[in-house]
């Protein structure tokens, strides 16, 4: 039996990632640690930059809870009602009180990243499935529309 090495997850796996998310036309970048997109559970290293705009989202598959943790920087996270209106807003950053969070099926939601170098771990079953139309917020501008700098700025001001 053939046995791989191990993967070390540090600094500058850390430092490196958000290198690459600055690089990166949508200011973000994953780095997966399960072997295909078919895998049962994905766990993935994911940095988002200041700028980035996630647009507003649920997951319907009663199998895609996910669970986030930060590792570096700060993000915020906001949960809303199926109509827009903000529900609940939570800062995460390590080494404070709240520093991951476990998201339900069905629950729209979206985060900002607060600072530069912020990375999070995030875990979900598998396999991937792009986002649905029905479970991208209709009250949501779409990824790349002019609409979304003024979104993603009154998103911003719920963390001033």
């Amino acid at each position: 039996m053939t046995q791989s090495l191990v993967q070390l997850i540090g600094q500058t796996t850390l430092a490196d990632l958000s290198n690459e998310a600055v690089n990166s036309p949508r200011l973000r970048k994953n780095l997966n640690f399960h072997a295909s997109n078919e895998a049962q559970c994905h766990r993935l290293l994911n940095a988002l930059e200041p700028g980035t705009y996630v647009q507003p989202h649920c997951h319907l598959d009663p199998q895609k809870e996910e669970t986030l943790v930060v590792l570096k920087g700060r993000f915020g996270v906001l949960i809303f009602d199926e109509v827009g209106n903000i529900k609940q807003t939570v800062e995460l950053s390590p080494n404070t009180e709240h520093f991951g969070i476990t998201i339900p099926v069905g629950v729209f939601h979206s985060m900002v990243a607060l600072e530069a170098g912020s990375v999070f771990f995030e875990a979900k079953a598998g396999p991937y499935v792009p986002i649905a139309p029905t479970e991208k917020a209709a009250w949501a501008p779409v990824e790349g529309d002019v609409a979304c700098v003024t979104y993603l700025q009154k998103m911003l001001e719920h963390f001033a």
